[in-house]
């Protein structure tokens, strides 16, 4: 391999997502990628075509300053948290929460020794972009019990990194984590609140929308917010994110990123979703209802150990170590049941009632002599 090449990189295992394809005789549910499983009503769909035909010249470039977006953006915020503090100089966005996280590390962490922190498993593209970056990253484990991060653990890993010389920059968490399910509580929220101003505390609500639980309405001045249009509000295909922060690091994050980063057509559908965010949201009921329905129908299946949810997914372990859960997802896949295995464990996506019926008979059958 060419030496102008990171050596790093040659062994780097990049994200991996799981292509949607067919079975011999039927389509996947695609329950791995925690995405709300309706689309959009066609009639938004069409606004969303018009608004292409009619008002986007494809010869110009995008609004970069994404002013109207930002402005709808923190209405929204304000209006779900019931607060009036967020303005569009508190938002940020990105071409998908990723490439917020991305900026992010290079705000804190490029150009001086640095780490970040993160509690396992969550969400594997902390560590991933860091990896890219060539940023150091701590990794702590949750406790088994509820998944929660042990403060004492984690100021200890803190404390050992300003002595390894390596400082941690950025702590990133998720609320409600992936793919554990769990929201923060009221004791990792008062520790994140004890962290010194030199890390940034990077709060990953992407399923704010199903666990109804923020932080938008105690910002820090080292606290960011980030989230994304592509769960709740059912625009995964245009890749949309946005971050929520104290104008002075938003300032830092519209430096930081692309000119053009986020194309006319996906502005024009995230503005059209938020102006008919009652009706998009209006399947978050169903969707909460579904998943309590198959906690407990997975609660009724002796192999599996589940916790409590909080967001749109379930997350589950073999009973005892005896259950290959490598082979149950391959099982899964092969009967139409498309879930991840990740984190040591299953993380399985609330589907549409048709759906997670399939998802139960088949995890029923798959289990009988488990």
């Amino acid at each position: 391999m060419s030496s102008f090449l990171r050596p790093d990189l040659l062994t780097f295992q990049a994200y991996s997502a799981n292509p949607p394809d067919k079975t011999p005789s039927q389509l996947l549910d695609q329950l791995d990628t925690n995405e709300c499983p309706y689309d959009l009503p066609p009639a938004v769909k069409q606004q969303i075509a018009e608004t292409y035909v009619t008002q986007i010249q494809t010869n110009r470039y995008p609004d970069g300053s994404h002013a109207d977006l930002k402005a709808e953006i923190a209405c929204y915020v304000n209006e779900m948290a019931g607060i009036e503090a967020i303005e569009a100089t508190h938002i940020s966005v990105g071409n998908g929460s990723d490439e917020l996280i991305r900026s992010v590390l290079i705000a804190t962490c490029l150009g001086r020794p640095s780490s970040i922190l993160v509690a396992s498993p969550t969400f594997s593209m902390y560590g991933i972009l860091a990896k890219t970056l060539g940023v150091n990253t701590i990794e702590i484990p949750r406790r088994e019990s509820d998944w929660s991060i042990d403060p004492d653990r984690a100021n200890a890993a803190i404390a050992q990194a300003q002595r390894d010389g390596q400082p941690v920059r950025a702590i990133f968490v998720v609320h409600p984590n992936s793919p554990t399910s769990n929201a923060l509580s009221a004791d990792e929220i008062a520790w994140l609140a004890t962290i010194s101003d030199e890390t940034l505390v990077v709060i990953d609500e992407a399923y704010y929308e199903f666990s109804r639980q923020t932080l938008v309405g105690q910002l820090r001045p080292n606290w960011v917010v980030t989230r994304t249009f592509s769960k709740a509000l059912r625009l995964a295909a245009h890749r949309v994110g946005y971050a929520v922060a104290l104008p002075d690091v938003i300032s830092i994050f519209e430096k930081i990123r692309l000119p053009y980063n986020l194309p006319s057509t996906a502005q024009a559908a995230a503005l059209t979703a938020l102006s008919h965010r009652k009706t998009l949201l209006a399947v978050i009921d169903e969707i909460i209802s579904e998943r309590d329905r198959l906690a407990t129908a997975f609660g009724q299946l002796a192999s599996l150990r589940q916790w409590r949810s909080d967001a749109n997914f379930l997350y589950v372990r073999g009973a005892n170590d005896s259950l290959n859960l490598a082979q149950l997802a391959t099982d899964l896949r092969s009967k139409g049941t498309l879930i991840r295995h990740t984190g040591g464990g299953l993380r399985i996506s609330i589907g549409t009632p048709t759906e997670n019926d399939r998802t139960l008979a088949n995890f029923t059958a798959l289990l009988a002599d488990a």
